[in-house]
């Protein structure tokens, strides 16, 4: 059979371009890897099903003329079960972005995973900075927030309250020791002292001894660095102790509504946190927060908020490759800016790092409270390049280092 030129050029015109605007099998695939019934839950797990659920029904439902499908699972708190799902996913189930991954060992193992197997992978719940420094890959973005943000925004502000000296309440795993080591930095940077630390295991009902070892100390200030129900009950306990009474400023940087609510302002009142969200910090934010409020019966942590943020960003870069290739994608993700209910003009730097605003937030007292969830009133905004760790800092093997 012979072929004239110009079909021959418009055969392989087709192919072409048929081969660049499609998926690379019959879906767009997005698993959530999440803490659904324990220590995370409340910040994570189902809240932040129910947002990609949103995402992905505000994008439309189907992307490239392919369904937009989801997956999800509860891996326990336990890495070694994450970490098989999560390869199951990539290799059996066509899984293109995994996301989510409230733990940071497991986040630290599938950024590795990820690059190996050519997938995405998007930590929104993870906190170790290390995600952008030595352990940063070509085929991961941490989206939300990080212990380096969290913890300079909290101990610039209680340093220059008087915390010159401060004790930690760690949990022993590489999430809390990346909190107390970034903390430890910036204290040390304002001149402060720490005193001394103790470690946690996950999920501790029982911090009495911990609570009367900080107290020991005499240091101004107690952190505790972890998070979910353990800084919930930390910070109770600490409480009954009378520590806030006694003059010691009490600090989780990685708090968000959801503790503050389970804590209760009573005890809450006065603490610093920081969160690159709150409920009614534009009117899309609060349409977001009813939508969501409406369907699971309480406002969003800021997790669930970004991760709603993450997929909607995805899925446009997505659209904007014409393909679900994971380089292609990751390249459209750091070309375009981010845009979305809480992030304004935000952008993914080369290391994987969102940088967006940050702001500093204080609990209220119960008489300032209009309602349930009515917790926190806004102290400063930190511009995300002050926020976040300078790129040529973190020792990210991606970023060229300066002559």
């Amino acid at each position: 059979m012979r072929y004239t030129k110009a079909a021959i050029a418009a055969l392989l015109s087709c192919c072409l371009f048929g081969a660049t605007a499609s998926a690379q099998n019959n879906a767009v695939k997005i698993g959530v890897l999440d803490d659904m019934s324990g220590v995370y839950a409340d910040n994570t797990g189902p809240g932040d099903v129910a947002s990609v659920k949103f995402a992905i029904a505000d994008f439309g439902g189907s992307v490239l003329g392919k369904p937009i499908e989801l997956v999800t699972a509860d891996f326990q708190n336990k890495v070694d079960v994450g970490a098989g799902i999560a390869k199951r996913w990539y290799d059996d189930e066509n899984v293109d972005l995994i996301l989510g991954i409230p733990n940071s060992a497991l986040a630290l193992a599938l950024v590795k995973v990820a690059e190996e197997k050519n997938r995405l992978v998007m930590p929104t719940a993870a906190a170790t900075s290390e995600l952008t420094g030595k352990s940063c890959t070509s085929h991961s973005i941490h989206w939300i927030y990080d212990t380096y943000g969290q913890g300079k925004t909290i101990v610039n502000a209680l340093s220059k309250m008087g915390g010159d000296t401060w004790f930690f309440i760690t949990v022993d795993y590489a999430f809390g020791l990346a909190v107390e080591a970034d903390a430890t930095t910036f204290i040390k940077a304002a001149g402060g002292k720490v005193l001394g630390s103790v470690r946690h295991p996950l999920n501790t009902a029982d911090f009495s001894s911990y609570v009367l070892q900080a107290q020991a100390s005499k240091a101004k200030g107690l952190m505790f660095a972890n998070g979910g129900n353990d800084i919930v009950n930390g910070i109770k306990q600490a409480s009954e102790f009378g520590l806030v009474k006694q003059g010691m400023k009490i600090s989780a940087p990685l708090a968000q509504f959801p503790d503050i609510h389970a804590i209760g302002l009573k005890i809450a009142q006065g603490s610093l946190i920081s969160s690159p969200f709150y409920y009614d910090m534009t009117p899309e934010a609060r349409a977001f927060t009813d939508r969501f409020t409406k369907e699971r019966g309480r406002p969003p942590s800021f997790i669930q908020a970004g991760t709603y943020g993450a997929v909607l960003h995805y899925l446009k870069a997505v659209k904007a490759a014409g393909t679900d290739e994971a380089k292609a994608v990751m390249a459209q993700m750091k070309k375009m800016p981010i845009n979305d209910f809480m992030t304004k003009n935000g952008s993914v730097r080369a290391d994987g790092r969102v940088i967006r605003d940050m702001y500093l937030m204080q609990a209220k007292t119960p008489e300032e409270s209009k309602g349930e969830w009515d917790l926190v009133k806004m102290v400063a905004t930190v511009p995300g390049n002050e926020a976040f760790r300078p790129m040529d800092e973190g020792g990210c093997p991606l970023v060229a280092k300066k002559p």
